[in-house]
């Protein structure tokens, strides 16, 4: 027997796609906070040693954040080549958008104090507000439009064609996903202040951060109506073989009906708007009473909740296509090959843990509070 075929194509799909929305969630709950911190930094720090106090806060970690975004794309690309290939040219100048506000903030934290000027300092901090906002926006909009499904097909070649435009995803619908994904990941921002800073910096992000949780939770509710009842699902009629060839025009499907009605089927899924939901409630709650490290994890499981609803509410369907729900991509035929799952999966099971276990060890070693009298010592910090 060889080694791969130890464990089926179907499980191996479904372990990649669980491994997936991992390493997407995994991204949201880190470097979520670093681009809520960045989103706040003109809000909070009224001067500038107030905006150093935020900025150091994640300036030793925002990197170590952000492998999850690279292991996520990398997960994509080989476990799942269609919705790579799909997503990233159908979404190029969306995606070109979020790289370019990436790219501003290295530059930003490394700029900001090589000169003596207030405002060449408010600059950079503006470029690093770009570089927290947008991408935390631009997310929650290309959710909104997967829920939607997106313009494209695959033809008899399994060429892919791609017919939408850019402005097209700035649709309602899609709008008010990108508030939720902002809101939240502010609100994870400013928890991550409440427990990272103290005196004003600390009472600005509570004081914002509780309005930002209740918009959230709102916004989420709203998105989650507007789903039941004003967009249409997307329902398999004649499903591929579970194990068989990747290969999506091997299924009927239809874009009719709610998403929402796979609770039927599924109820046990509700649990994760739930958490959601309470999630957010619980990071209000604890911002307003001033609770640190609980605030903080309130606001992880909120994220835990909204990202993971997507996804078990959407199975087996990854990206549906609004052009040709036949071509629409499902876990059953969109993933590699059976032999690169294997091997993905033992590299995965052993580096993983590796990292995890050095993130663990970073924070604990990062652990304490960021305060002015920090940053005014050190005052030849690149920060």
């Amino acid at each position: 027997m060889i080694l791969n075929e130890l464990i089926d194509l179907d499980i191996l799909r479904v372990i990649w796609w669980i491994l997936l929305g991992v390493l997407l969630t995994g991204f949201a709950l880190t470097d979520g906070f670093d681009m809520g911190v960045g989103a706040l930094l003109p809000f909070v720090g009224r001067n500038d040693n107030e905006r150093r106090v935020a900025i150091n806060t994640i300036g030793p970690v925002w990197e170590g954040n952000q492998v999850w975004f690279i292991l996520g794309g990398g997960a994509i690309f080989a476990a799942w080549p269609p919705l790579y290939a799909v997503s990233f040219s159908g979404f190029y100048l969306a995606m070109f958008a979020v790289l370019a506000s990436f790219i501003l903030r290295p530059v930003g934290f490394k700029y900001r104090s090589k000169r003596d000027s207030q405002a060449w300092r408010n600059g950079w901090d503006w470029a690093l507000f770009v570089g927290g906002a947008v991408p935390a926006l631009i997310f929650g909009v290309a959710m909104g439009n997967v829920l939607q499904g997106v313009p494209f097909r695959f033809d008899e070649d399994l060429r892919v064609f791609y017919e939408g435009t850019f402005f097209g995803l700035l649709n309602p619908f899609a709008l008010l996903a990108g508030v939720v994904s902002l809101m939240m990941l502010i609100t994870h921002g400013a928890a991550w202040l409440n427990l990272k800073t103290e005196g004003a910096v600390r009472d600005r992000a509570r004081a914002i951060g509780s309005v930002t949780a209740l918009i959230t939770v709102v916004a989420y509710i709203l998105a989650g109506v507007w789903l039941a009842g004003g967009i249409n699902g997307y329902q398999i009629t004649l499903a591929s073989v579970a194990n068989g060839p990747s290969n999506p025009l091997y299924k009927d499907a239809l874009h009719a009906g709610s998403w929402l009605s796979v609770y039927a089927s599924r109820p046990w899924i509700a649990v994760a708007p739930v958490v959601g939901i309470l999630g957010g409630l619980l990071t209000f709650l604890g911002l307003r009473s001033g609770r640190e490290v609980s605030t903080l994890l309130f606001s992880k499981l909120s994220i835990i909740g909204v990202v993971s609803s997507v996804g078990l509410t959407m199975f087996p369907f990854i990206l549906p296509s609004s052009l040709d729900p036949r071509s629409s991509l499902t876990v059953w035929d969109a993933s590699s090959s059976q032999q690169t799952l294997f091997v993905m999966l033992v590299a995965a099971v052993i580096f993983v843990p590796i990292v995890l276990s050095y993130t663990a060890w970073v924070y604990k070693v990062l652990w304490g509070k960021v305060t002015e009298a920090d940053v005014k010592a050190n005052s030849e910090s690149v920060y």
